[in-house]
């Protein structure tokens, strides 16, 4: 492909990623993966260099822009060689006419900018991710294992950090369950909850597991530690992943939602700690899903919010007296971080704030938050709260 085609590969990508972000269609990855199914006549630098383009394009605008060309004249405003690529050759894009309308650039839609500055978050949200991985204690030490490639220790204990674009999925020690791919401030939310042998532990909101399965290894196998989850294809990937890992305590539990108190009924008052991995904006996780940003709208964002309550009073009747609560987010908005646990807090007096150390992030009400441009991972809020 030219360079002015992979211009224009990328304009007709983002016009189905915008569709896809007004009608909650697919993410931008597999819009990619399937336009390039297609067209096999793109080589992989042909795919690495659209997906780039279209990838930047995604990042610089702050509202849903109308169309592809739009969004990628944005980028182009400020780049002379990216301007000069639409010159109406073949395959190209059409020359940029005089007035022509540009996308908005900025981090969000307007409305999320003011959430965002309301909650003091003011750095980049969106640059590239890097890849962590977290040493399966079960089965190795972080200071002795031997890998493909030498990671950089992490803020977390078992934290490794890899070159970004690093296949650790096609290494053994991955396939031997000896690593997995977890974010460092994922990997710190479950030290949080300072999980030990011999404890019942649930993770309310376990999703495919991968906090599951740093508790399993906290836990060194001993004790009982329930996932649960109300989506299915999720919480049924994690049968495989503990078995690679060598997690032999996990037990799962599909929650059908609105019943899940029923359905945990038998660990009412019981559990030594409760996880909630609650289901939020993912405004923590732009990096790696930038139009994430142009899918949340106030309405879903009042929804999550209202989740989330729920699932801490829910999880407040699994907590034994003595035991923890810990309530994680991966969002950096404060209606979804500590004002959420400050009602919490305000309407079940059995609880206290418990001020555990934590290697990252800063104070923020009852926890702490882990940004991206401050400590390198994705954003989170974290608190621990104590039964009396």
């Amino acid at each position: 492909m030219t360079p002015q085609a992979r211009v224009q590969a990328a304009i007709e990508i983002l016009d189905l990623v915008i569709a896809a972000a007004r009608g909650n269609g697919p993410p931008a990855d597999r819009i990619i993966v399937d336009w390039f199914r297609t067209r096999r006549f793109a080589g992989s630098s042909d795919r690495r260099a659209v997906r780039e383009l279209a990838y930047r394009a995604i990042r610089s605008c702050g509202e849903v822009p109308h169309s592809g060309r739009a969004a990628m004249l944005t980028c182009a405003k400020d780049d002379a060689a990216l301007a000069a690529l639409f010159d109406g050759s073949p395959h190209a894009p059409e020359p940029i006419a005089s007035g022509e309308r540009y996308a908005r650039p900025g981090t969000a839609p307007a409305w999320l900018e003011k959430l965002l500055a309301a909650s003091e978050i003011e750095g980049d949200l969106l640059g590239r991710a890097p890849l962590d991985i977290r040493v399966n204690a079960l089965k190795a030490e972080r200071d002795t294992i031997e890998l493909p490639v030498t990671g950089e220790p992490t803020a977390s204990p078992h934290g490794l950090r890899l070159p970004f674009g690093t296949q650790v999925e096609q290494w053994d020690t991955w396939k031997s369950g000896l690593v997995e791919v977890q974010d460092t401030a994922s990997q710190l939310v479950c030290e949080a909850v300072g999980a030990r042998p011999g404890e019942l532990i649930i993770d309310l909101c376990a999703g495919a597991g991968g906090k599951t399965l740093a508790l399993a290894a906290a836990m060194e196998n001993r004790g009982t530690l329930l996932a649960c989850d109300t989506d299915r294809g999720r919480l049924s990937r994690l049968p495989p992943r503990a078995e690679r890992a060598g997690a032999a305590i996990i037990e799962t539990l599909l929650l059908n939602p609105g019943r899940e108190a029923e359905a945990l009924s038998a660990h009412a008052g019981k559990a030594d700690a409760v996880l909630i991995d609650a289901p939020c904006s993912g405004s923590g996780t732009w990096r790696r899903n930038p139009e994430g940003r142009w899918r949340l709208t106030p309405r879903e964002l009042e929804r999550v919010r209202g989740l989330q309550a729920r699932l801490l009073d829910l999880a407040a009747g699994l907590v034994k007296p003595g035991g923890r609560l810990v309530y994680a987010t991966c969002s950096l908005l404060d209606g979804e971080g500590a004002d959420q646990v400050a009602a919490f807090l305000s309407r079940d007096e059995r609880f206290r704030a418990d001020g555990l150390p934590f290697a990252a992030g800063l104070p923020r009400g009852s926890g702490y938050r882990m940004t991206p441009y401050r400590d390198g991972t994705d954003g989170f809020f974290v608190a621990r709260l104590a039964c009396m």
